[in-house]
């Protein structure tokens, strides 16, 4: 490894050297003239108080001299060379003024670097310019397979996955680049299935069985040495419930009217009758949810897909719920239609009640809706699509019902509708076919798997807690696309002084998955991954303090962004988050600072851009940053040795979050 001792320390070295010789001439230089008085007759005691003192302060002028011409030196001279070095390393142009005391060298280096970066940004445009058509395929590419009906994953021969597309990401939770498939699948199927494949076949079909004991089918394809698996979760298939609805339908269409009877005292007969509907309502309603359980359909569809040709009131929501667009919206729009026979001007609004439903609701002015009217509507096939299928069969599909009612608004049709998981930060598709031809086992910072975190907390101390914690994956030296961020319940209240930086209060996190819950997904998101971070001691203490009470083990090899800025620009600039993204040129939202994703995003870029630095420095491999980071323990420790504790490296002096 090249320059294994750096440049302020060879400095040093030198300085200290010249003060020991001066010193000595200064020794000899007395020795002598002693040796001379002596020889002159002299007596010792005349001469020795004389000669020490002036030895003593001969020796701090010296060495103070010295001292000033070092921290001179050091100063104008080595740190502005560290500096020039670093920005050549990451393809920034220095400040002139940084270099001013270097002569022609810092402004020929300032010229170099900024010649680079033009000649950088002429390539970049060319390539741009060439490859525009190939990016557009791509996109279109990318964009059909993203919404391809089936789960799509391929494996390299070693089985660790290279591609994936968002209904795989659905079907089989957890799925990430680099990870083996036989954490998601059961391997016999898998093992039986290659087995067909070697006797010359170029597919087959294949029934195979999730961890958790879904059943999936499909078919499995080599391709080269790499292994395609297209999977499908078929619902099973039962007969629509229509007793269950017609019971339904029937005490509905009996209780609304004696409802909309009520006008003063409730008489004793009228109230019998209700209670007793309303009993044969709730059981059938129960029978109806057992019936229908695990049969929702999985197909998500948004608002404005549902709403189209509606009037809405206002935007809709950027939600999704668990529907099939065509035809709930067909059946929307056929409602919407025969509302509009009546002379009514139906509007479409969304009432939301909870995390988990919503209900879509037809109000209007003028006359309601009987019952019995809307049950003739629903026999009806509003979607010219499925013909054969009813607006009955349409919600009886979707686990779900429609009713009328009266509200502030006037009257209404009311449908429920489940939500769907927010994945606003899922990716369509996520693959990295080079990750087929890495060696699994190679150490190279450019061929890692990493997931770079930061934590959010109650404070600095051992003691506290994390209240946020947010990761990206890394594979092969560019962004996967695959996230992680939740909420931390700390069990205890946030100080008021936390909540200043990062803005989390103890209402944000009532409702938050516990210390357990947040940091067993972590560890599953993370396994097997080189963990990242910026100041990671603090990062990696709040993680293995926390190792009693979940029994999730964070052994994973660390880099510390911290030290990777020093390696590159020595330890005479700062290495703060902040310092770092001015000194690359990454922008941080001053909403996202001080946010676990916004730190952890930053960080990544950070990381990406300091790893040609270090290449270029000779520093390739894992082993060899924690062989060089032995040289910085001064400046924070090493990550990767647990006897450190939580609050390890203040975050007040080199932290970022």
């Amino acid at each position: 490894m090249k320059g294994p001792v750096n440049l302020r320390l060879r400095v040093l070295l030198i300085f200290a050297g010249l003060v020991f010789a001066v010193l000595t001439v200064i020794g000899l230089s007395l020795w002598i003239g002693a040796g001379r008085l002596l020889g002159n007759g002299v007596a010792l005691r005349q001469i020795l108080d004389p000669l020490l003192q002036a030895g003593v302060i001969a020796g701090f002028v010296v060495l103070a001299l010295i001292a000033a011409l070092w921290f001179l030196f050091d100063r104008h001279f080595v740190r502005p060379i560290d500096g020039l070095a670093g920005a050549l390393r990451t393809g920034r142009v220095p400040d002139a003024d940084q270099a001013r005391y270097l002569g022609d060298i810092g402004s020929a280096v300032h010229d170099a670097a900024e010649a680079r970066a033009h000649t950088a940004d002429a390539l970049d445009e060319a390539l741009a310019e060439h490859a525009a058509e190939l990016i557009r395929e791509k996109a279109r590419l990318e964009s059909i397979l993203a919404d391809f009906g089936a789960a799509a994953v391929m494996t390299d021969s070693g089985g660790r996955v290279v591609f994936y597309n968002a209904s795989a990401a659905r079907l089989l939770p957890g799925l990430a680049l680099d990870r083996p498939i036989e954490r998601h699948i059961a391997p016999g199927a898998i093992e039986a299935a290659m087995a067909r494949l070697v006797t010359g076949a170029e597919a087959t079909d294949l029934t195979c069985l999730t961890l958790e004991g879904v059943r999936l089918s499909g078919r499995m394809r080599r391709i080269e040495k790499d292994i395609l698996l297209i999977l499908r979760d078929h619902a099973p298939n039962r007969p629509l419930p229509r007793d269950a609805l017609e019971a339904l339908r029937r005490h509905a269409a009996t209780l609304v009217p004696m409802l909309d009877a009520l006008d003063g005292p409730i008489p004793p007969a009228l109230a019998k009758a209700i209670r007793d509907e309303g009993q044969g309502l709730a059981r059938a309603t129960r029978h109806l949810s057992e019936t229908l359980a695990g049969d929702a359909p999985t197909a998500r569809a948004g608002l404005n897909e549902l709403v189209a040709g509606l009037e809405a009131d206002g935007d809709m929501p950027p939600l999704s719920v668990l529907a099939e667009a065509g035809a709930m919206n067909a059946l929307l729009r056929r409602l919407d239609a025969r509302l509009r026979d009546m002379g009514a001007r139906p509007v479409l609004r969304i009432h939301r009640e909870d995390r988990t439903e919503l209900y879509l609701r037809l109000e209007w002015q003028g006359e309601a809706v009987p019952m019995d009217r809307l049950e003739r509507w629903l026999e009806e096939a509003p979607d010219p699509g499925q013909p054969d299928l009813s607006g009955a069969d349409i919600l009886a599909a979707h686990g779900s019902g429609i009713w009328p009612e009266t509200g502030d608004n006037g009257p209404r049709l009311v449908l429920p509708l489940q939500l769907a998981a927010d994945r606003r930060d899922a990716v369509g598709l996520t693959y990295d076919f080079a990750l087929a031809a890495r060696g699994a086992a190679s150490s190279r910072l450019a061929d890692l798997t990493c997931v770079v975190f930061d934590t959010e907390t109650t404070g600095l101390a051992a003691s506290d807690r994390i209240v946020q914690i947010a990761g990206l994956r890394i594979a092969r030296g560019r962004m996967t696309g695959e996230r992680f961020e939740t909420l931390v319940n700390p069990g205890r209240p946030i100080p008021p002084g936390a909540t200043a930086i990062h803005g989390i209060t103890d209402k944000m996190v009532a409702d938050a998955p516990d210390m357990r819950s947040a940091l067993t997904a972590f560890h599953h998101f993370a396994e097997d991954a080189v963990l990242v971070a910026h100041n990671a001691p603090f990062d990696m203490g709040m993680l293995r303090a926390t190792e009693p009470e979940t029994g999730q083990h964070f052994d994973n090899r660390v880099l510390d962004t911290v030290l990777l800025s020093a390696m590159v620009w020595g330890g005479g600039v700062p290495h703060t988050l902040d310092a770092l993204a001015e000194r690359l040129d990454i922008a941080i939202s001053p909403d996202l600072r001080h946010s676990a994703m916004g730190d952890a995003a930053a960080t990544a870029e950070i990381f990406l851009r300091l790893i040609p630095a270090l290449e270029a420095k000779g520093i390739t491999r894992f082993e060899e940053v924690t062989t060089e980071a032995r040289g910085h323990r001064r400046l924070i420790a090493d990550a990767n040795q647990r006897s450190i504790s939580g609050a390890s490296g203040s975050r007040g002096t080199e932290e970022s979050g």
